[in-house]
């Protein structure tokens, strides 16, 4: 009877020491998923801020350059297709298709910006227009802002895969429900470049 006992209590205390270890583990995948969470809400913020700009942005335009009114409404659209695209993602940054139609949609976004400031050259009294000076100043430092935060999220994303994917992590994360993380990236080299936005 004692040596049942004992042999019992061993596996009472090995099957604890299991449940703590499996425990550590799903902790620590909660921790580093609710850190890249928190490095898009970031990306968030500063969408959000470029996106309340973009308006502001053509309104000034608009003045200047009546001919183009396709120009400044696929500017529009391309801003509401990413506002929403931006909502999305946020939702749920993990969901891996709602980050690749952001994407998509910054990349068209980017796209319309730029043939905005190519088109706005021609208007001189644009360029000199005080308030248009303002807003692209603005419209850069949040490029920037967003630069950084996307550095800062891809790092916590690149984190979260590793520690999902290493041994013995990997074992429990699909049991768990911890799905890879998709990177803030831009695949298309010609669109790693972000619009011009200087009126100087």
């Amino acid at each position: 009877m004692t040596t049942a006992l004992i042999a019992l209590g061993a596996l009472l205390a090995l099957v604890v020491v299991l449940g703590l270890w499996v425990a550590g583990i799903y902790n620590k995948l909660v921790d580093l998923r609710n850190r890249f969470k928190n490095a898009f809400a970031q990306i968030d913020v500063q969408l959000k801020r470029r996106y309340d700009l973009i308006p502001n942005l053509v309104e000034v335009a608009k003045g200047y350059m009546k001919h183009e009114s396709s120009t400044l409404e696929a500017v529009i659209k391309a801003r509401n297709i990413a506002l929403a695209a931006s909502q999305a993602a946020a939702a749920n940054p993990a969901d891996a298709n709602a980050m690749k139609g952001l994407l998509s949609a910054e990349a068209g976004l980017g796209g319309a910006l730029s043939r905005l400031m190519v088109v706005s050259e021609q208007y001189p009294d644009l360029k000199a227009n005080t308030n248009m000076l303002q807003l692209t100043e603005e419209l850069t430092s949040t490029e920037n802002k967003v630069s950084f935060a996307r550095q800062a999220y891809n790092d916590s994303v690149m984190t979260f895969n590793t520690a999902r994917e290493v041994f013995p992590s990997v074992i429990f994360a699909g049991m768990f429900g911890f799905l890879p993380a998709e990177l803030f990236k831009i695949d298309d080299p010609t669109e790693r470049n972000a619009p011009k936005v200087s009126f100087t």
